[in-house]
């Protein structure tokens, strides 16, 4: 292993079909390579994690624990499937590792407030893409405006994100409908999830809508998560694998409020085009009686892997996950998989 960037902190990557991504993109702006020095990889399969290797000119392992028993690695990405990557995120603090993971890490609310309780009380920082430890740049604009322009109280909310995909069934997790519960909601509506979360409260039901077009899984591609918060507010969340019109991953979010109304990315090329593109948001509200459109951009919005935040808290600055945030959005994926298999409305309990 070679000796890291002065200042970077070195990093592994574990878990190679999602975290091959993370290594492709640690040189870029937002990627890792800024703040963190990558020197290690590491998967169960022999061939996936030394053709990784190779490219990113590291070594590669296939055990954990050669990550974890290496004083040199005080950092790990683990990008493992959902399924018992909470079990390993608990298996690095405890061997006195940093994490850096993907949403969601755990589908058990419970366990993963715990898991968050026991990384604190360890002095260990985890940390995920969504809920990120700081709240957005979109999401910030969107609470500012909430008082600037007195919006009130939310009403409801539409939420989708959507891609083309054509895949088939392989008996990975994705096939699974007990660790992939409607499939186009877990794998990428958990994003707008987190959000409504963060901006309309805790939700009191879900119900689910749902259906399989293209793909060739047993898990459907193509749904529709209805929620009722506490509040009174009322959201649904699409989510497909089946859409292909060039803005792929918008998560275009329309939010309605007694006063006024707030759109993110929504519109035909309004999110621009591809995954990073900038976030645009706006508003529409009144003033004095007179109507008012504000507009703003931001080149990275909610969902984001945050590697400074990430960097800084490594250095004690107390930037944690959102707890709340977490076992909020969790609940409300429970109730979804238990309506899916009772096609009724769901207690998020």
């Amino acid at each position: 292993m070679s000796a890291p960037t002065p200042n970077k902190i070195p990093i592994a990557i574990v878990g190679l079909n999602f975290g091959r991504w993370i290594v492709a993109d640690r040189d870029k702006p937002e990627g890792l390579g800024k703040y963190f020095e990558l020197v290690s990889v590491c998967d169960l399969d022999p061939a996936r994690a030394h053709d990784i290797a190779t490219k990113a000119g590291v070594p590669a392992c296939t055990n954990l624990d050669e990550i974890l028993t290496n004083p040199k690695i005080p950092v790990v990405g683990i990008f493992t499937s959902p399924s018992g990557r909470s079990d390993l995120i608990r298996k690095a603090i405890r061997a006195g590792k940093d994490v850096m993971t993907t949403k969601p890490f755990e589908t058990d609310a419970e366990k993963a407030g715990a898991l968050l309780e026991e990384a604190r009380a360890l002095g260990r920082v985890v940390h995920l893409n969504s809920p990120g430890p700081l709240v957005p740049p979109d999401l910030q604009r969107i609470e500012e405006w909430r008082e600037q322009y007195q919006l009130g109280r939310p009403i409801g909310g539409r939420a989708e994100v959507y891609a083309s995909y054509r895949e088939k069934a392989n008996g990975s997790w994705y096939d699974d409908p007990d660790k992939c519960a409607v499939a186009p909601i877990f794998r990428l509506g958990i994003y707008v999830i987190n959000d409504l979360v963060r901006l309309f409260g805790e939700a009191e039901s879900a119900q689910v809508l749902k259906s399989r077009i293209f793909t060739e899984r047993p898990t459907p591609d193509n749904a529709q998560l209805g929620i009722l918060f506490k509040s009174g507010a009322v959201a649904s969340v699409f989510a497909s694998f089946c859409i292909d019109d060039g803005q792929p991953y918008a998560s275009s979010t329309t939010l309605h409020f007694e006063n006024g109304t707030i759109y993110r990315n929504v519109g035909r090329l309004a999110f621009g085009g591809g995954p990073k593109a900038p976030t645009k948001v706006h508003v529409v509200a009144r003033r004095n009686g007179e109507p008012v459109i504000e507009s703003a951009e931001y080149a990275n919005g909610s969902g984001e892997y945050q590697w400074e935040a990430f960097y800084r808290a490594i250095h004690g600055e107390k930037l944690e996950t959102p707890r709340e945030v977490v076992i909020g959005g969790l609940r409300i994926i429970a109730a979804m998989a238990r309506a899916e298999k009772s096609g009724a409305t769901e207690p998020v309990r």
